[in-house]
């Protein structure tokens, strides 16, 4: 392949990815969320995946059982869903379901019933990326891709042509009603994961994956 044809090849990459940086979804306090009123811009380092925010700083070791609410997935006007599927959307939203209460398990007890010490927990899906086939693997090697994804890796920030999740998290004292916290969400693997750019919604999985163990971390009744 002759020089020319490189740099053409890699400067069409380079827009492409310029183009999918800014069309990338940027999470918004989601006005139908009943916590929506309470949200605040965060202004913490992690402020990336999670930029909207709000706590009466709960003691979380008061609490020892959670009741995790069946998974909304969010039809308000301002969704982020773009091009992702209902059928998609139902498929994230049971994943979430699962991964979430299967992480939670690990330092909760999962409950059904309200009783002294029980949180419950709202979780809903306001928005999704799918990964871009092909692309997404491609810019992982490619020398206009591969350095731009070791960057935003770096960073901490999403790899070109890869899929995310954004969600709503609302916490409350089950007895009570409460709210203890609430935040908004979006998810997303390592630029450099290259497992998570195969397929539509592996990416997006992933970010499940992690949105899980954010919350795991968030309300460890050690804190």
């Amino acid at each position: 392949m002759c020089k020319n044809t490189r740099f053409f090849q890699a400067g069409i990459v380079l827009m492409a990815m310029g183009l999918q940086a800014c069309a990338g979804t940027q999470p918004v306090p989601y006005s139908g969320i009943s916590s929506s009123p309470r949200l605040q811009p965060n202004a913490q380092n992690d402020a990336g995946h999670m930029p909207y925010f709000y706590s009466a700083r709960p003691a979380w070791r008061e609490y020892s059982r959670v009741i995790i609410e069946p998974v909304v997935i969010y039809h308000g006007a301002d969704n982020q869903f773009g091009d992702v599927t209902t059928e998609q959307q139902q498929e994230l939203a049971a994943y979430m379901q699962k991964q979430f209460s299967q992480t939670l398990a690990e330092r909760y007890q999962i409950v059904h019933q309200v009783s002294a010490g029980t949180l419950r927990i709202r979780l809903t899906l306001t928005g999704a990326e799918t990964t871009t086939p092909v692309l997404g693997t491609f810019t992982r090697f490619d020398l206009a891709g591969g350095p731009y994804n070791v960057v935003q890796s770096i960073r901490g920030k999403q790899g070109s042509f890869t899929g995310s999740v954004s969600y709503a998290v609302e916490i409350f004292d089950a007895s009570s009603q409460q709210l203890l916290e609430a935040y908004v969400s979006k998810q997303y693997p390592n630029a450099l994961n290259i497992g998570a750019s195969w397929g539509a919604l592996n990416a997006a999985e992933t970010g499940i994956d992690k949105g899980a163990e954010q919350l795991a971390e968030r309300i460890n009744p050690a804190h």
